[in-house]
């Protein structure tokens, strides 16, 4: 058995989810085994600084250099950290799958700004540390060749949960929404997916400035507000909803500049129903997505939610409510896994593939142009020990 560690940090800025796999190979494919997971929560002062270099009026070059450095010793050490619990070496590991931390994600040009995205947490920060070998940067071979370097999971969805006689849709509801079709028995070139708009991002948002918390726990907050038609409508009227698969975006289109709209306009709401209507929202775009990209090509038995959102809820029960009966809505705990370590197992089996040399793009979810194979592997240090030899 190989052990392989993935490293996921993403929008919701709460922290590195940090999964402990066990790989081995069989005739069938790659036999995956969920050791442990944990969450390493951010510091206060370290999501202070990554917020200020997300934005593009605060941030500067010194700050997002540091957050490099500094984010590569936490990633180091919460791999040390679930290593030592479970009693092996960090160096024992085969690979350690490193997303980083997204600063920026440009999928298209925007006037003189190339098509671009930026991962940070220094891999060679990583390597030295746990003496293991990383892969990291996985969004930009796909973006190399033409894509849009988002979604990355669909190869590991494909490879875990394929069902023989299911329609499936595997929802993630982090940050971003981004979803995962899966036909029965599906084959590689059979799969698509692409982001569906907000996920979690404008409701904690809106939880940390009205309520002073990170986020709604279990949609208590959203339960006890009323969706607010007229913010809806304004809300839906959103180019992305609405664009053509593949596309992805991220906190540059549903950020803090989106928040500040939504305060200036509806401001004078309750805030229970400024909540209400932003877990709406991410509702509703979901479930249009699914009506406008989906469902015109094949009937859906299950939509399997995964991420932050998979706890939310009252925002399942508006998926519920708006799927009419089309489809069942389940969990990831429902059918076995875990919708927290979910995109951290899959840095891990991306790292895994990327290690042997196997491609794991998806084009039809990213719009590459051919399979590639993702990410940039650095190595641990080696020590050379040998008699009457000198390599200091």
């Amino acid at each position: 058995m190989a052990y392989v560690v993935g490293l996921m940090s993403g929008t919701s800025l709460d922290g590195v989810d940090v999964a402990l796999l066990g790989l081995q190979e069989t005739e069938n494919g790659l036999d995956t085994t969920l050791l442990d997971f944990k969450t390493v929560p951010f510091q206060a002062s370290l999501v202070a600084e990554i917020r200020k270099s997300l934005s593009i009026e605060h941030s500067d070059s010194q700050l997002i250099c540091s957050l490099n450095f500094k984010l590569g010793v936490l990633f180091a050490e919460s791999v040390k950290m679930i290593c030592s619990k479970n009693g092996i070496a960090a160096s024992q590991l085969e690979v350690i799958g490193s997303h980083g931390q997204t600063i920026f994600h440009q999928p298209e040009q925007v006037g003189d700004f190339a098509a671009s995205t930026l991962q940070i947490g220094e891999p060679a920060v990583i390597a030295y540390e746990t003496e293991a070998t990383v892969v990291s940067n996985f969004r930009t071979m796909d973006m190399a060749a033409g894509g849009q370097g988002a979604p990355l999971v669909p190869y590991t969805e494909l490879l875990l949960y394929r069902d023989a006689h299911k329609n499936r849709l595997l929802q993630n509801i982090g940050g971003i929404g981004n979803v995962t079709v899966l036909p029965q028995a599906a084959t590689l070139n059979q799969v698509f997916a692409f982001d569906t708009g907000p996920g979690n991002m404008i409701i904690d948002d809106l939880m940390q400035r009205l309520f002073q918390r990170g986020y709604d726990a279990g949609g208590e907050i959203a339960a006890q507000g009323a969706v607010n038609e007229a913010m809806l409508a304004d809300c839906m009227h959103d180019d992305f909803i609405t664009a053509a698969i593949p596309k992805s975006t991220g906190r540059e289109l549903y950020g803090k500049e989106y928040t500040d709209h939504l305060l200036a306009t509806y401001g004078h709401l309750a805030p229970e129903d400024l909540i209400a209507t932003a877990t709406m929202f991410t509702a509703k775009t979901i479930v249009s997505n699914y009506e406008q990209f989906v469902f015109p090509k094949m009937m859906i038995d299950e939509v399997v939610v995964s991420g932050g959102g998979s706890y939310n809820e009252t925002l399942l029960r508006f998926m519920a409510e708006l799927l009419d009966g089309k489809c069942v809505v389940l969990t990831q705990e429902d059918i076995g896994y875990s919708s927290d370590a979910k995109e951290a197992v899959a840095f891990g089996l991306l790292a895994y593939e990327t290690l042997h040399r196997r491609p794991s793009n998806v084009p039809n979810a990213t719009g590459a142009r051919e399979h590639v194979i993702l990410g940039n592997i650095t190595y641990p240090p080696l020590v050379y020990k040998e008699e009457g030899a000198n390599f200091a």
